[in-house]
């Protein structure tokens, strides 16, 4: 039997496994984050509208597609702050993920919004499969981590 070196001129070698395969598509965090299914579901909201609420299962993680989300913690004697305003692109209720099995805060539409619900088993499903998303998703965290000490510093100081 011949080898494929030594095939004739003008013959067409088949294709072994290798080269059938095209490359695999890059995963594109954005259009992840854009469409729903697979655990994902898009839900609009209109201005105050709650997405979930204090002591609620923490079962998810949120993305902002459009508009902009407060977060509002309620104290026992029914003192409330708001802890952070979330917009366009941005993660919130990541808790879960931290084994947090309640929120803890209050989450709702400041504006009409729309909102990917992204439940937590698929999000650490993906965050593991997925660097550019996982990359995404620190980079995320850092930020408001940064922003976090920066808000406190500056409550603290003045």
């Amino acid at each position: 039997m011949r080898g494929w070196g030594s095939m004739p001129r003008g013959a067409v070698r088949p294709k072994d496994s290798v080269m059938a395969h095209d490359p695999e598509p890059s995963f594109d965090p954005k259009a992840y984050l854009a469409t729903g299914n697979h655990g994902r579901t898009v839900a609009s909201y209109v201005a105050d509208q709650i997405i979930f609420s204090q002591a609620d299962p923490a079962d998810a993680v949120f993305y902002i597609q459009l508009g902009n989300v407060k977060v509002v913690i309620t104290s026992e004697r029914g003192e409330q702050a708001i802890v952070a305003v979330h917009g366009r692109g941005e993660f919130f209720g990541v808790g879960c993920l931290h084994a947090q099995p309640l929120r803890l805060a209050t989450a709702s539409a400041l504006t009409n919004s729309e909102v990917m619900r992204v439940d937590k088993a698929e999000m650490v499903r993906v965050l593991h499969a997925e660097p550019a998303l996982a990359e995404l998703f620190i980079a995320h965290l850092l930020e408001r981590n940064a922003y976090s000490q920066a808000d406190l510093a500056d409550q603290l100081l003045n």
